[in-house]
């Protein structure tokens, strides 16, 4: 037999009723199925508690003892007279109850208890429910606000083990998860107005659009009046699973509070042939019947008859009821069984009792459970060996669901995502609006219809809650002082780093060959920069160099043409050839320093451009040399004639041009150029660049130029005024002194630039420098063969000294 320790009202409730006749229904259904327990016949007590806890714990005695009246630790039948007890409904008596049965195991099964203090096996050891634990509510309840983008709550919970446990478990998941909660009030049960007043005022004064109250339906009575007193609107409520389908706040006056509100209810669902049944009973018939008989008055507006009634009474009948009445003709919350939730779970603990006793009574020795294999009998069984077979258990029910339990006693937690709309009549519906099935894979736990659901202000339009706006990608917040984390400033990413989500706690950089865009919420590859030949400047450098590289060579030709003339003679025809040709390739040396720095092109540049430079100062030096020894050699008894010989000059610009060139075999050895990528110089620019290896051996390299050119100036400033009609020191004295100019002056322009002008300033030296020993040396003379070749004698040359 089944006792159920049904939750008790002191006033008529369709819910109650409807539940009671879920047991029934569930029972009858199981007695005529040829599949489960066949030729047995279950049977149920029923007891209203009336929602007293003494009355509760002496009705759990009486089962134990057998008795009229509780003894406890006594029993004086040799085996119970139930083999399991179904509740309570409320979990401060379900705790109660199963402290007790947990000492003799005896299998407890609530339909509504949702504590999470239930799940402790070594407590209680033999309790289950169907119904999730409120550890997953809480857990789901924070997932959900967190689902619509949520971050600034208010919590109201009640002062008892159910509000306080929920609440804990809330408040841990919300700020594991970064949000924030701006106040924690709790309902006093033990207060009439349970501190109503209060929280009212802090929900009012509060900037959290939301709040989330974990508490029962009838302590919620007062701090919804408390709200209409002080009219506080724009609120949207977060139910618990207590309230959110209570039939009593449903009530019109709230509406305006309620509507919107949204929350976990019980997983609904539905009981084939259920209506039917409610709607074949009688009021004068059958187990209930005093129930039914209240069910008949209060829904056809009669009385039933009763001989004990006085004569007054009968004289106050408007109706009498005659039990014909059609129940299929109304629709009231007792025959309404769209949405079946604790009818529901009822249902099921009637199956998993039934399917354990049928899994018992199935059981082969040898393959057993217990003990070498040992089965137990229904006539013989043990409560203890029952709750084996209820942990065990696995349902499949008749409307395809199924039903099993964990190791801690808990099913599957599963609820209905509800919604408060006020529908076409102005009443207030709770309407399904999406689910929560921890049973899902990860990221499908929750199935919302978000467009479905209304909120307070009446639109599909997602309220936000927040204590501070989301900052935009680009900017990261900043907590202010002394407030929760969620009271922020949004604050720009500093140079060079971005965000590219909403509401970022930093910003990072980006990888070394990107930079931010302007809204720094993306890096972009970077430009990258060198000195090409398709830019402008780059193209300008290349065609000056190969133009300037040609003026050398038609002197050349000039000079060879005339070679035999006497202004040619006199200036040395063999070294103004090689200086040519140097210069030549120094302004072709300049190419070396345009396009993509690729690494051969960086190994050879500095040295081709110190090499040409050597070889042509060389040569001026040279020259210089032999305008000084052939002065000297002109003197009487002079033995320095043999130093005019052009071997001598050979052996100036060889040795010159040796030292130059073992530098640079020494740098290229020992520290080589390179080619890099400088992001430093520049931000948001790599600048692919040559490095020069050892900063020390392009200074030494161009120091010996100066050093060359220092002598030649020298020297040829000396012998500026040698009487000598073939004297050139004059124009190398010039020649000299622009080229000297020319570098000095490079040096802190080459310091200061940066990037691709950094090789154009090289560049614009080697072209300057050049041009100027072109003008100073050879300008004269190709000016005199071109355009004056009278000029182009020894006597004029002669006379134009002597005058």
């Amino acid at each position: 037999m089944f006792k159920k320790c049904f939750k008790g009202f002191r006033w008529f409730s369709f819910e109650v009723l409807q539940q009671f006749q879920a047991l029934r229904f569930a029972v009858e259904e199981i007695n005529r199925s040829l599949n489960l327990l066949p030729n047995t016949t279950l049977g149920f007590q029923v007891y209203d508690s009336c929602a007293g806890l003494h009355e509760e714990i002496d009705g759990t005695q009486k089962l134990l003892t057998g008795r009229e009246s509780g003894i406890p630790n006594y029993s004086c039948q040799e085996r119970s007279p139930v083999v399991a007890i179904i509740g309570h409904s409320v979990s401060s008596y379900s705790i109660q109850m199963a402290h007790v049965l947990g000492l003799y195991r005896y299998p407890q099964i609530s339909h509504y208890s949702t504590s999470s203090i239930l799940s402790d096996r070594v407590q209680f050891p033999s309790f289950f429910r169907t119904v999730p634990s409120d550890h997953f509510q809480s857990v789901g309840l924070a997932q959900l606000v967190l689902h619509f983008g949520w971050t600034w709550f208010g919590l109201v919970a009640l002062n008892e083990d159910y509000g306080q446990q929920g609440i804990h478990v809330i408040r841990q998941e919300l700020l594991k998860a970064g949000a924030c909660v701006e106040f924690v009030e709790y309902l006093m049960i033990d207060r009439q107005d349970k501190n109503a007043p209060h929280i009212i005022k802090v929900i009012k004064e509060s900037t959290a659009k939301v709040v989330l109250i974990f508490s029962t339906d009838p302590e919620m009575v007062p701090l919804l009046d408390e709200m209409l007193v002080q009219n506080v609107t724009g609120k949207i409520f977060v139910a618990s699973e207590a309230w959110s389908t209570s039939n009593l706040l449903s009530d019109r006056k709230y509406s305006s509070l309620l509507s919107g509100s949204i929350g976990f209810s019980f997983h609904s669902s539905v009981i084939p042939n259920f209506k039917h049944f409610l709607n074949s009973i009688q009021p004068f018939s059958g187990p209930g019947k005093e129930w039914a008989k209240i069910l008949w008055e209060s829904t056809f507006d009669c009385q039933i008859y009763d001989r004990e009634m006085s004569g007054e009474s009968l004289r106050n009948f408007t109706k009498v009821c005659t039990g014909e009445e059609d129940l299929d003709s109304i629709q009231n919350r007792y025959n309404d069984v769209s949405s079946l939730r604790g009818a529901y779970n009822l249902y099921q603990a009637i199956y998993v009792i039934a399917k354990a006793l049928h899994d018992l009574h199935m059981c082969k020795d040898g393959e057993g459970p217990f003990y070498n294999g040992g089965c137990s009998t229904l006539q013989l069984m043990k409560p203890w060996q029952l709750s084996h077979y209820i942990q065990k258990v696995h349902v499949r029910l008749s409307n395809g669901g199924e039903m099993f339990f964990d190791k801690n006693g808990d099913p599957p937690a599963s609820y209905d995502i509800v919604n408060w709309k006020i529908n076409g009549d102005g009443i207030t519906e709770q309407v399904k609006v999406g689910s929560y099935d921890t049973t899902q894979t990860k990221g499908e736990t929750f199935n919302t219809n978000t467009s479905a659901v209304i909120w307070p202000s009446g639109n599909e339009l997602v309220p936000c809650s927040v204590c501070s706006s989301s900052c935009l990608p680009g900017f990261r917040q900043l907590v202010k002082r002394g407030r929760p984390v969620c009271c922020f400033q949004c604050v720009p990413c500093p140079q060079g780093e971005i965000s590219n989500t909403t509401d970022s706690h930093e910003c990072f950089k980006c990888p070394w060959d990107q930079w931010p865009n302007l809204q720094k919420d993306k890096c972009l590859d970077k430009e990258v920069e060198f000195l090409s030949y398709e830019e402008p400047l780059g193209a300008a450098l290349t065609a000056s160099s190969v133009f300037s590289s040609s003026i050398p060579s038609y002197i050349l030709g000039l000079f060879f043409h005339h070679r035999k003339t006497p202004i040619v003679r006199a200036n040395n025809f063999s070294l103004s050839i090689l200086l040519l040709v140097s210069l030549c390739l120094c302004f072709l040396s300049s190419l070396a320093f345009i396009g993509y720095p690729q690494p051969e092109k960086c190994l050879l540049r500095q040295a081709a451009f110190g090499m040409s430079f050597a070889f042509c100062v060389s040569c001026i030096l040279a020259k210089t040399a032999m305008v000084v020894f052939a002065f000297m050699a002109t003197k009487p008894g002079s033995k320095l004639k043999k130093l005019t010989s052009p071997r001598v000059s050979l052996m100036i610009i060889t040795m010159c041009t040796l030292f130059q060139f073992a530098l640079c075999v020494l740098w290229v050895k020992f520290s080589p150029p390179f080619p890099e990528k400088n992001v430093q110089t520049q931000p948001g620019i790599i600048i692919v660049e040559c490095n020069e290896g050892s900063p020390t051996a392009f200074w030494c390299m161009l120091g010996y130029l100066g050093l060359l050119a220092t002598v030649s100036f020298v020297v040829a400033f000396l012998a500026r005024r040698l009487p000598d009609s073939f004297n050139e020191a004059k124009f190398i004295t010039f020649s000299m002194l622009a080229f000297l100019s020319v570098w000095i002056s490079f040096i802190p322009a080459y310091l200061s630039a940066r990037g691709k002008y950094t090789v154009a300033m090289e560049i614009f030296a080697i072209q300057s420098s050049s041009w100027a020993l072109v003008i100073c040396m050879f300008l004269p003379k190709s000016f005199i063969l071109l355009f004056h070749p009278s000029m182009n004698s020894k006597d004029y040359l002669m006379g134009k000294n002597k005058g």
